[in-house]
């Protein structure tokens, strides 16, 4: 099985843009996974931050995976490569100087678009990864990161969570990032059609859904008339492969009754979320 070359790639996914269609990511989390997806038809893949730290690290959602380890992952991924892969790259893992680097580290390994979000990262103690960035600094990202490109055809998608804004904010962060040249734009946290066609009001670029199976956006038909291009339900691939690995080691050693978890419990549980909210607490909590 040859791989495709990675500008081959970026230009495929630049054809999904341009289309007049919606498409749903396939979870690709190894370079098995990637061949699978590409095996059974998908058109896109998508290697996403929260899956990655828990294949490399087994850790929780918190912005504990390095650019590097993300990067080697990808790279691994982009190595058999058959279709575009879209890589979660998070805040860019730190200011726009070190989002420049994910570019170049990530352009790299293959990927044939990236999304950048405004979310502050890491998080503060005591709070949830909801608080943004100012807009001028996620703009600057952004063009960091569009400067730090070598090939033009890669798509760096700006992304921000549309679920903690008011409106009217969503839609003047939405606009900044369509006038900063962004190739796409993503959302997160859209309550419904009502939600989304208010935000999208006045966009032209390619939208890039994150929906997490929200049952009030199963219409693809409405979706792509509202210009969304890509549709990101979740990752339950790899949530699968983790609860098919749980019950295939139970078998083997003979223990006849589960535990009673789900897969996206099963993973809560190994990777340890109680371990680092204590370390959090003891480490960042500090009061002057």
């Amino acid at each position: 099985m040859q791989k495709t070359c990675p500008h081959e790639l970026r230009k495929a996914f630049r054809a999904l843009l341009a289309s007049s269609a919606c498409y749903h990511t396939a979870s690709v989390f190894d370079p098995l996974s990637a061949r699978i997806a590409a095996d059974l038809g998908f058109e896109v893949g998508i290697l996403g931050g929260s899956v990655a730290a828990l294949q490399v690290l087994a850790a929780p959602d918190i912005a504990l995976i390095t650019l590097s380890e993300f990067a080697e992952q990808a790279n691994r991924i982009g190595r058999v490569a058959r279709l575009p892969v879209i890589a979660d790259a998070d805040h860019g893992y730190g200011n726009a100087l070190n989002a420049m680097r994910t570019v170049m580290e990530l352009e790299r390994a293959g990927v044939a678009a990236l999304t950048l979000e405004d979310t502050l990262l890491p998080a503060q103690f005591g709070r949830r990864s909801y608080d943004l960035i100012s807009i001028e600094e996620g703009v600057g990202k952004l063009r960091a990161a569009q400067e730090a490109r070598n090939d033009s055809a890669l798509a760096i998608i700006a992304r921000t969570h549309a679920g903690v804004q008011p409106l009217a904010e969503v839609i003047h962060r939405t606009r900044a990032y369509q006038d900063a040249n962004a190739d796409g734009i993503c959302l997160v946290g859209v309550k419904d059609f009502n939600h989304l066609e208010d935000i999208v009001e006045g966009l032209h670029v390619p939208l890039m859904l994150v929906t997490y199976g929200n049952p009030e956006l199963r219409d693809d038909k409405r979706l792509a008339e509202l210009g969304v291009r890509i549709v990101v339900n979740g990752h339950a691939a790899y949530f699968a492969a983790i609860q098919a690995t749980y019950d295939s080691l139970r078998e083997q050693r003979g223990i006849t009754a589960g535990n009673g978890l789900n897969a996206s419990e099963l993973a809560a549980r190994y990777s340890s979320p109680d371990e680092y909210l204590g370390w959090a607490e003891k480490y960042m909590n500090v009061k002057e």
